[in-house]
């Protein structure tokens, strides 16, 4: 399998509102992939597409080489999974109950579920009635349920949205440990540390238009200064250009023992977006 997601000219219309414009791009089997936007750039509409939850109005979408017209068949919800805004759980059972159910539908061994627990960091809310738990919780056992049946691509929809710090790095390592395993994972996500984190590459998504994609180094790069940011013990700070003619400057500086820190000037994805949007990632 050449590419686990290819999309080529995808449109969506809503009541004459495009919502996604004309966007190409395909995601390599093994790839951790980013979708990055803000709230109303066409990021949700777009995994909807891409999961069978809604149809395009134009383009063509593959998935698992699978075509659109068939993402509705037992055999590709088997091999996905879904983490969404519509991902939803059973109010008044517990933790495990909801796992334990989801293990049937998707004909997954209930070893899984102690397996899942684990990963989400929910082991001692196991019989915890899910209408008990906090926003953050549920969003835990929403992710358990998505990859329980271990699926050869996942698409997380704002995994981590309502995760404190130390939960979300928890969820992060999971998701990498799963795709050192062969998982392919497509992520939606406004938080711009995160998609640096975990993805290869990342497109940007705005105005329903994929502005930018590439790994977040090769953006990082692209969109630098090359200047070097030097602070000195005296708290002085310099800007010396990447330049043959500074070498010299820089050499002296950290020979004389000035040199307190010294880093490139490589923005973060969240200065890059700001510079092709012109807007802030809210």
């Amino acid at each position: 399998m050449e590419n686990a997601i290819k999309v080529t000219g995808l449109r969506k219309v809503f009541d004459q509102h495009a919502a996604i414009e004309d966007i190409s791009f395909s995601v390599k089997p093994g790839e951790i992939f980013g979708l990055l936007g803000p709230s109303g750039s066409g990021k949700t509409t777009t995994i909807k597409i891409l999961t069978g939850e809604l149809g395009q109005t134009a383009g063509d979408v593959y998935v698992l080489d699978i075509n659109a017209p068939l993402f509705g068949t037992a055999d590709f919800k088997s091999r996905i999974g879904i983490l969404s805004d519509n991902s939803s759980l059973y109010e008044r059972l517990t933790v495990y109950d909801n796992l334990k159910l989801f293990c049937k539908l998707y004909d997954a061994p209930l070893e899984q579920i102690e397996v899942m627990l684990d990963e989400v960091n929910l082991k001692e809310a196991r019989s915890k009635v899910v209408s008990k738990l906090s926003k953050g919780m549920k969003q835990r056992v929403l992710l358990a349920k998505a990859l329980i049946h271990k699926p050869e691509l996942v698409f997380l929809d704002e995994p981590t949205s309502a995760l404190d710090p130390g939960n979300a790095a928890h969820i992060h390592r999971g998701l990498q440990k799963l795709n050192e395993a062969g998982t392919t994972i497509f992520i939606t996500t406004h938080d711009m540390e995160e998609a640096t984190e975990l993805c290869d590459r990342v497109a940007f998504l705005d105005k329903g238009k994929i502005q930018e994609l590439g790994s977040p180094d090769e953006l990082r790069y692209k969109y630098s200064t090359h200047a070097f940011h030097v602070e000195t013990f005296d708290d002085e700070r310099l800007v010396i250009e990447n330049e043959a003619g500074n070498a010299d400057k820089i050499r002296d500086l950290i020979a004389n023992g000035e040199v307190k820190s010294i880093q490139s000037d490589n923005p973060t994805l969240g200065q890059i977006f700001l510079k092709v949007t012109g807007k802030e990632l809210v």
